[in-house]
């Protein structure tokens, strides 16, 4: 009969893993320190108010003075020359020019209408399309334009489109059906987008925009782009099977020590059969630790005894966390009585309900569920204020009015900030704000080197415990 020791054994050895990754308690902040890093300085002050609110308390209103005065020197920071932040650099000069706003909202359907247009001019001039036509005027002409648009040269594209649609109706006449796809592409609203903000590209605030976001990376779309995405893909399959291969042993360990059967099932897919919402849950798990449920060995059914999620950097966990436990939640939806079937990696798994509806997202149980991986070294001082809780800071609108103050030459008052302080307070847009150091904590409680790990599994072999 199964009994409950194997659980027992495994908390005991997940227990003993080393959390290398883990972040101790803030300091205190105090007025006066100028000198110190802004960004901590507001993760700080932001988790002593998180703590004076989830205590139904008002943080006193030193608290403000603090956040204010961090967050001015930090968009003070992030606006210079050197050194500072390009990417906040561009939205401020969005914020200040509309014109620079306007290449902006053409830049992001950009991707969209040049497919469109090559679309438009691929149904009727691409090279397949000529090949029957006789030579002469009107195939030269479709070249041409077929040319102009792989080249995304659209004032040629349109140039070339007008002057075939104007020419004698003689020649136009050789092929009748060019001229209605003719009307149509000059008349798309995809291309005089496209048009227009190849235009506004001559302006100087707009090139200024476009090199400060080009210091960001690549361009979405560019080949250099592709490689990263490649680079991150290997990077993170082959966290992935340093997990698995962790895993694996551990299920080696403790069905040793144990008698009973344990399996390790990846890319673990969510059925849809199980209720409950699935928006923005986790429906893949990476690794998951399976424990056999003393069914019959000819149609096994497993118990889920731990769920592990690979990653290849920290900032990766941080990020995903909410989406886990939206997961987990899914998961807890499971009918008790019912059997899900899971497709993975070795297979389809055939899991029990009753197991899956025992899974808890609350704090206390979680160290006992979920199990971040990784092989990324720890940091020995880890960023307090996450990138995403940062830039949310800098793009409130009385962030960007401030800023643009500034880089106009004026002197604003911090206290102009004063309103971000409010919203961080009541504003459930800024929920994750106020909790990004409580989740940055949480994270680093359940994440485990790999080295840790198979440390730990070396005790279970020697001694039989995780201790």
């Amino acid at each position: 009969m199964p009994t409950a020791l194997p659980l027992s054994l495994l908390d005991q050895t997940l227990r003993a893993i080393p959390r290398r990754y883990r972040v101790g308690p803030l300091p205190k902040v105090r007025s006066g320190h100028e000198g110190s890093d802004p960004a901590t300085a507001l993760a700080i002050v932001i988790e002593q108010a998180r703590v004076a609110l989830s205590a139904d308390a008002t943080p006193p209103p030193a608290c403000e003075r603090l956040f204010v005065d961090a967050l001015s020197r930090l968009i003070r920071d992030a606006l210079r020359e050197r050194g500072g932040d390009s990417a906040f650099q561009a939205m401020v000069l969005r914020h200040q020019s509309p014109l620079v706003r306007e290449h902006a909202s053409l830049s992001a359907h950009a991707q969209a209408d040049r497919r469109a247009v090559r679309t438009a001019v691929d149904a009727f001039a691409h090279p397949g399309k000529r090949r029957g036509l006789p030579a002469g005027p009107v195939v030269d002409a479709l070249a041409s334009l077929h040319a102009a648009a792989t080249a995304e040269d659209w004032a040629a594209l349109s140039e070339n489109a007008q002057a075939l649609l104007a020419a004698p109706a003689s020649i136009v006449a050789a092929e009748p059906t060019i001229a209605g796809p003719l009307d149509r592409l000059l008349n798309d609203p995809a291309l005089a987008r496209l048009r227009r903000m190849d235009a506004l590209a001559a302006d100087p605030l707009v090139q200024r925009y476009q090199a400060l976001w080009q210091r960001q990376g690549p361009r979405p779309g560019t080949p250099q782009a592709a490689a990263q995405g490649l680079d991150a893909r290997r990077r993170g399959i082959a966290v992935e099977a340093l997990a698995e291969q962790a895993i694996a042993a551990l299920a080696a360990q403790l069905a040793r020590r144990t008698g009973e059967i344990y399996r390790v099932a990846t890319s673990m897919r969510v059925p849809a059969s199980i209720p409950g919402n699935a928006d923005r849950a986790k429906t893949e798990w990476d690794v998951a630790l399976l424990r056999h449920s003393g069914s019959d060995a000819s149609d096994p059914l497993w118990d889920v005894c731990l769920l592990v999620e690979a990653k290849a950097s920290t900032d990766a966990a941080t990020t995903d966390l909410p989406r886990l436990l939206r997961g987990l939640r899914l998961l807890a939806h499971a009918d008790m009585q019912t059997t899900y079937v899971f497709e993975s990696h070795q297979g389809p798994v055939r899991l029990r309900g009753a197991a899956l509806a025992a899974l808890s997202a609350d704090d206390a149980d979680l160290a006992g569920t979920i199990l971040y991986f990784s092989d990324a070294p720890a940091d020995a001082a880890p960023r307090l204020l996450n990138a995403a809780g940062r830039m949310q800071l800098l793009s409130a609108q009385e962030s960007l009015d401030y800023a643009s103050s500034v880089a106009a030459g004026d002197a604003p008052d911090a206290s102009a900030l004063a309103p971000v302080w409010q919203q961080l307070l009541a504003s459930p847009r800024l929920s994750a704000v106020l909790n990004q150091f409580a989740l940055l904590r949480q994270v680093r409680d359940l994440m485990a080197h790999v080295d840790d790990v198979h440390a730990a599994i070396t005790r279970l072999d020697q001694d039989g415990v995780g201790a």
